[in-house]
């Protein structure tokens, strides 16, 4: 039968299977390429893997990290140890914040250029990493980075410098992908560039003890931030598709463990699992088949630019009033995600109520755990609306494309 299909001039044997299952042009996951280069160590020995790792590079490495915080803990400590039995020199690159500015990153470029740095290495939450991964394909540029880069989102033909992570705070993903954020501040801007797989850090470090003395605010943060990479990726496409079925795993694994870290952060195990999830949820192995969503992002980051207010709260605020709008438009996904994810009981409900229960249920999660739930609380006033819609990119992966004044009132609904 296959010899028979291969050898047809009426079309591939895939056309074939289409037109016997009677899903023309519906294929669960479609076409699709996947590398993802970055080595992980993970564990509470994972930092003795350093020194490994630092031999594969030449002398001068640039240390990227935030502000005092690795210091007050020992993190920092531990690294120059081993940098130093390494025997690097180390060109210190201090005070990333959290939404890194393109002029830190402009900074940033001119320390690796001068001392012509042979490895990147971030020490710190995603924030940082993202940081890296910018100075590694802006400092060798031969313009401005933020226009060739974030404005024209243009592809990287310029030397790449090598970056490696070691994890302090969980969220992004940033550590196995090749995202990199920058807020332009002048502009009102916040823009993410997806580099290829040239730019993925080529190791990461994750030691869940290394998340213990994070402030219960940015835990959270980060907490929802990687339940949003995965629902920005869950809701879109209505095929029967294995990336969903291993996203509901992933949220769920998610609530459980945040619940337990929220009444005790140094539950290993649970701080465990969150960075396990952080990582998976966005190293771009669940979104292979997916058209993905990300409008809560793109609206969410506008947020930012406007007030500097940490990323997974901008998510937060607007997302239930994103989700009960776009609902109608992928009522089938969500009525899947009520029940898969939250354990809501279909028997006797219409499919609305269903699917409202669901996101009632994760509301109802999100105030639990200590998120900002009202753009208010974050700094956005009615003055600002306008100016946040128009600073949103559309995406058209997801259930909806909106329009601007369709953004204009989910921003309002998110202040009510």
């Amino acid at each position: 039968m296959c010899a028979e299909l291969l050898k047809s001039d009426k079309g591939s044997w895939i056309e074939h299977a289409l037109q016997k299952s009677g899903k023309e042009g519906k294929i669960m996951l479609g076409n699709f390429q996947y590398c993802n280069p970055t080595k992980l160590y993970f564990g509470e020995q994972s930092l003795t893997f350093l020194k490994e790792e630092l031999q594969k590079y030449g002398p001068k490495v640039q240390l990227s990290y935030g502000r005092d915080s690795i210091k007050k803990n020992g993190i920092y400590d531990q690294v120059m140890e081993l940098l130093k039995e390494a025997g690097k020199t180390v060109f210190e690159d201090p005070g990333v914040m959290p939404n890194p500015t393109v002029e830190k990153l402009y900074e940033g470029c001119k320390i690796a250029r001068e001392n012509e740095v042979d490895l990147i290495l971030a020490v710190g939450g995603g924030s940082v990493c993202d940081y890296a991964k910018a100075v590694s394909v802006s400092a060798y540029c031969e313009e401005d980075p933020w226009e060739k880069y974030y404005d024209r989102m243009e592809e990287v033909d310029n030397r790449i410098i090598p970056v490696g992570c070691v994890l302090t705070m969980v969220g992004t993903g940033s550590e196995m992908n090749g995202g990199s954020v920058i807020t332009n501040s002048e502009r009102k801007r916040k823009i993410g560039h997806v580099f290829g797989e040239n730019v993925f850090p080529k190791f990461s470090i994750l030691n869940p003890v290394f998340t213990y003395t994070l402030p219960k605010y940015q835990m959270v943060a980060g907490i929802y931030d990687i339940f949003n990479h995965i629902t920005e990726q869950y809701f879109s496409g209505e095929d029967d598709n294995t990336s969903d079925y291993v996203m509901e795993g992933l949220m769920k694994s998610l609530i459980h463990s945040s619940r337990i870290a929220v009444a005790d952060p140094m539950d290993y195990e649970a701080r465990s699992n969150i960075m396990w999830t952080a990582t998976w949820a966005l190293n771009t192995m669940v979104e292979q088949g997916k058209t993905t969503d990300w409008m809560v992002h793109m609206i969410g980051q506008s947020v930012g630019a406007y007030t500097d207010a940490t990323h997974g709260m901008t998510l937060a605020a607007v997302s239930m009033a994103y989700y009960r709008y776009i609902c109608p438009y992928g009522l089938q996904k969500f009525v899947r995600f009520a029940e898969n994810v939250w354990g809501i009981q279909v028997e006797g409900k219409s499919k609305e109520q269903i699917a409202k229960e669901g996101l009632a249920s994760m509301e109802s999660w999100m105030r639990e755990i200590g998120l900002v739930m009202n753009l208010r609380e974050l700094g956005v006033t009615e003055e600002m609306i306008e100016g946040i819609a128009e600073g949103t990119f559309v995406m058209d992966g997801g259930y909806k494309i909106l329009s601007h004044e369709e953004i204009v009132d989910i921003l309002r609904k998110s202040m009510e």
